[in-house]
């Protein structure tokens, strides 16, 4: 693996890490072909990989490549040869422990790379920048900014020369800092040094939150150019109206100028603290191994207090309607209400029957008729995003304006017409066979695993989730999908929101 970090230019984003520019020809166990990367102009060690990899099936032994290069021969040795093995068995073994100082531990051994992925999870996402949107991702941003007897380009420079990947995000629910590393003790040990330091010893320069309050200030000005943000905020609102969930995880212009340095410091002491964070570890360890690591991981964090429970989602009272006028050939429109939690008891019935109403692409009913019936729109979707409360339930195409009533019409008689009727029997056999078919491909990878694991340990879902997965979706009958709609979709009080035009 190759890290190239520039830190004066690195992208935060609230939807992804952004980190640093990865340049990878192995991502996750996957093999990537020279040419493939060469297209996508990343630099790679093509002709050295070529070389090894001749001198790998020859017999000669690896020791005269270079330590990281003969990990990069051994991850696409065994990544091309074992992975594809490993997605026709049952999901792995999950094991749970907590830390002396309270942090939860969910951990899959996976010895068959020589690598480590780490993922720390703290319940403190946009949710909980209270009167001051944005801080959250502001603080989360920042981590790597400084921390401890380390400038931003000396752990830029150290994480580089150990060959590791950071990752960190802010979402709504939560917050997140991830490392990928070899597990050789000489790489190791180094990189979680490192990542224990960011955790506990964050400096915000205030160099550093200048320029970072700045850039946040340019996107949102951008943001106000884009149609599709527009409409995105404008359902969020209308949908959560007073919930946190309401506000944008990147804040607002107004929120974003009055944000000052001191606000980082204390929201990273109230939750970036043991009892508030999920570790999750995937990768080349044994069980003694990984609880000395998680333990040393957080061994300097406060143990602190878990965040108080969020306020519960309030349904929609009445129809909401919004149009807002865009400078734009086309119209972005939003259709839904509050959804379902990730804990939700409803889960499994509206995940297949979303599947079937608009989250398969082509296969979807939505797609039918928007697309393939009416050419109204080059794609039409649904979705539900749970979360720790009711995530959105959300419906969203883009069309020309002088199609933007005929498609909202049609957007909105589909949907009553699956409420009424439910599924068929023909399209519930092929959405089941569709998610279990393509279930193995989501967890074939050490950084889809972490994922999972991170998610059940955020939510505190069942350990036997990945392994239950596919059953409790062939369980799934028409009758559950269509109760679950109609009790908790109402499209009598749906929000709909519609961006472009003239208004």
């Amino acid at each position: 693996m190759r890290l190239a970090i520039n830190p004066a230019t690195k992208h935060r984003g609230h939807r992804t890490a952004g980190k640093a520019h990865i340049k990878m020809w192995l991502t996750g166990g996957r093999l990537t072909t020279c040419q493939e990367q060469q297209r996508r102009k990343e630099a790679l060690p093509c002709a050295g990989l070529r070389v090894a990899l001749s001198r790998l099936a020859a017999g000669v032994h690896t020791t005269a490549v270079a330590p990281l290069f003969r990990g990069w021969v051994t991850l696409v040795w065994i990544g091309a040869i074992l992975l594809p093995m490993a997605a026709a068995t049952a999901g792995p073994e999950i094991q749970h422990w907590k830390t002396a100082n309270g942090a939860r531990v969910y951990f899959v051994p996976a010895p068959q790379l020589p690598m480590v992925d780490i993922r720390v999870v703290f319940d403190a996402g946009g949710a909980r920048d209270g009167e001051q949107p944005g801080l959250a991702i502001m603080t989360n941003a920042l981590l790597d900014a400084g921390a401890g007897e380390l400038n931003e380009e000396q752990i830029a420079e150290r994480l580089e020369s150990l060959g590791a990947q950071l990752g960190s995000a802010a979402l709504r629910d939560m917050a997140l800092v991830s490392l990928r590393t070899l597990s050789d003790h000489q790489y190791l040990e180094p990189a979680l040094e490192i990542l224990g330091t960011l955790l506990s010893q964050p400096r915000f320069p205030e160099e550093i939150f200048q320029r970072e309050r700045k850039r946040m200030l340019i996107g949102l000005q951008a943001e106000k150019q884009s149609p599709a943000s527009i409409a995105s905020k404008a359902f969020y609102r209308a949908i959560y109206g007073d919930h946190p969930y309401a506000s944008p995880s990147n804040g607002t212009v107004e929120s974003i100028q009055a944000l000052r340095r001191e606000a980082l410091g204390k929201f990273h002491k109230q939750y970036y603290v043991a009892a508030n964070a999920v570790i999750a570890l995937v990768g080349d360890l044994s069980r003694e191994q990984a609880e000395k690591l998680a333990g040393r991981l957080v061994a300097r964090l406060p143990a602190g207090q878990a965040a108080p429970e969020l306020a519960e989602v309030e349904p929609l009272a009445k129809a909401v309607r919004e149009t807002i006028s865009f400078p734009s050939s086309q119209t972005h429109i939003l259709v839904g209400q509050p959804g379902m939690s990730r804990t939700d008891p409803d889960y499994m019935a509206l995940y297949v029957g979303n599947h079937i109403l608009g989250g398969s692409g082509f296969g979807s009913r939505i797609m039918a008729e928007i697309r393939e019936k009416r050419g109204l729109a080059y794609s039409a979707y649904s979705f539900f995003m749970p979360m720790r409360r009711k995530g959105p339930f959300q419906i969203g195409l883009q069309t020309r304006n002088d199609k933007a009533a005929e498609a909202d019409r049609v957007l909105q008689e589909t949907l009553r017409k699956f409420i009424e009727q439910g599924p068929t029997a023909a399209e519930l056999e092929a959405a089941k066979k569709n998610i279990t078919g393509g279930f193995p491909l989501r967890i074939d990878s050490n950084k889809d695993i972490l994922e999972y694991i991170a998610m059940i340990g955020f939510y505190g879902l069942p350990l036997d989730y990945l392994d239950t997965f596919s059953q409790r979706v062939e369980a799934v009958s028409r009758e559950a999908i269509r109760d679950a709609f109609q009790r908790r979709t109402d499209p009598e009080k749906m929000a709909t929101i519609r961006v472009g035009g003239s208004g």
